[in-house]
């Protein structure tokens, strides 16, 4: 059971995990982040792969959320299940099941590349497990699958399969979501996307950029279900491109430096600021998105 009621959170954030130059996690600066979201109203995701998760250990990953929850957010804190083995994973479920958090977000199993019966029965093994809503998350770009929608039907009745994280970058996938999971709430996992995305149905957002702009974006969110976003929109497209210009979560982390929001961008390999190394297209973007905030 989640503490908060899930539906009032349309805005969720793919948290970053902020390090020292020492490669250590910086709990000081996580625990400004925490307190940034929550005042914004956005729930938070932890360990996505915008946060790294899977460059942590084991010990890193409990950490993190163990720090989470004992700091204690007005918000709900959604932690992220993915990897290859089953067990491990389930054994991450029972871990966090013991502390005070909202939610999970399910990722296809990296690298295997399961058909539909693989991935049902890898899914209700987790949802099975679990002891809190799940959100279910297709990115094809980084588990090299497409979620089978057979499967996923077949699992939307499980009581613990509450939403979809859609994150192909694709319209028709995500109508052809909607369209087979009717009472599963769908939410967009490409910030850009959301305006197209909500005329299609969508209940909300995963977002990289809340990171640096927590409420910023959940305006551009209230504004995108309400679907009033017209006329900014083509600002707030070509305003956050540059967050994607390389592999997340490269440039936010460098914004978020710019912005003193975190202390250092450091990065786990094999991410680097190698690929990133002209920050101006950033600058400009902060500069449009609080412009933009400021005459709402």
């Amino acid at each position: 059971m989640s503490r908060f009621d899930l539906s009032h959170y349309p805005l969720w954030t793919a948290l970053v995990t902020p390090f020292n130059t020492s490669g250590t996690v910086d709990y000081n600066a996580l625990a400004d982040l925490l307190d940034q979201q929550a005042a914004a109203g956005n729930g938070i995701l932890l360990l996505g792969s915008t946060g790294e998760g899977l460059a942590l250990t084991n010990d890193e990953q409990q950490q993190v959320v163990n720090f989470a929850c004992q700091h204690s957010p007005d918000a709900p804190l959604m932690v992220a299940i993915g990897g290859y083995n089953l067990d491990h994973q389930l054994q991450w479920i029972e871990f966090c099941n013991n502390l005070p958090i909202d939610s999970y977000l399910l990722a296809a199993p990296l690298y295997a590349k399961p058909g539909p019966k693989g991935q049902e029965l890898w899914f209700n093994a987790l949802l099975e497990r679990s002891q809190h809503p799940c959100m279910i998350y297709n990115v094809p770009s980084r588990s090299g699958v497409d979620l089978s929608l057979d499967a996923l039907a077949n699992l939307a009745e499980h009581p613990n399969f509450w939403s979809v994280k859609e994150a192909s970058g694709c319209s028709t996938t995500f109508n052809d979501f909607k369209k087979a999971l009717p009472s599963i709430a769908i939410f967009s996992g490409e910030d850009a996307m959301l305006a197209e995305f909500s005329a299609l149905g969508a209940a909300g957002l995963v977002s990289v950029c809340a990171n640096a702009w927590p409420q910023a974006t959940r305006l551009y969110v209230e504004q995108c279900l309400a679907a009033s976003m017209v006329e900014d929109l083509p600002l707030w497209q070509a305003s956050i491109a540059p967050l994607f210009s390389v592999a997340n979560p490269i440039p936010v982390k460098i914004l978020m430096h710019q912005q003193q929001l975190i202390k250092h961008p450091d990065l786990r390999m094999p991410l680097t600021h190698q690929e990133l190394t002209q920050h101006g297209a950033l600058i400009e973007a902060n500069t449009q998105i609080e412009q933009w905030f400021s005459q709402q």
